[in-house]
């Protein structure tokens, strides 16, 4: 059975989406593809339909990451019934994430780095930073 995981952070463009490629890529030079199903989403509709941050392709691009054919879309009710895990960039995500979370769901909620966020690259630029804060987290978490 398939380990399902959701990579959750405020629009999907810049965060969660280098989340689910980073992952994506662990777990294929791993040979694991057979084990997880993984996805990435916001929680917020700024960007939905939209492909990742130009920054954050680019970053991972030079880490040897493809974040090819993400599309920007939003949490969606459903996603909490699917997913064994719901993890998100930052507290503020994870607790909008709790806010409309069924309460049975709760416990599969989480932040990517143990009690800390992940810095939103966005109007910072500090993506080679968050790039790798991402990595080091993802490699854990697999």
């Amino acid at each position: 059975m398939k380990t399902k995981i959701l990579f959750v952070c405020m629009g999907n463009i810049c965060r969660s989406p280098t989340a689910e490629g980073v992952f994506r890529h662990l777990v294929k030079i791993n040979n694991l593809q057979n084990n997880f199903e993984i996805d990435s989403a916001g929680t917020h509709a700024y960007h939905i339909g939209n492909s990742p941050d130009s920054r954050s392709t680019a970053t991972a691009k030079t880490f040897g990451v493809k974040l090819d054919g993400q599309k920007a879309r939003q949490v969606h009710e459903s996603d909490f019934y699917h997913f064994d895990k719901i993890i998100a960039m930052d507290k503020s995500n994870l607790e909008n994430l709790k806010d409309i979370c069924p309460p049975e769901f709760q416990t599969k909620l989480s932040l990517l780095l143990d009690n800390a966020s992940v810095p939103d690259p966005y109007y910072e630029n500090n993506f080679n930073k968050v790039f790798n804060l991402i990595n080091d987290a993802c490699q854990k978490l697999l």
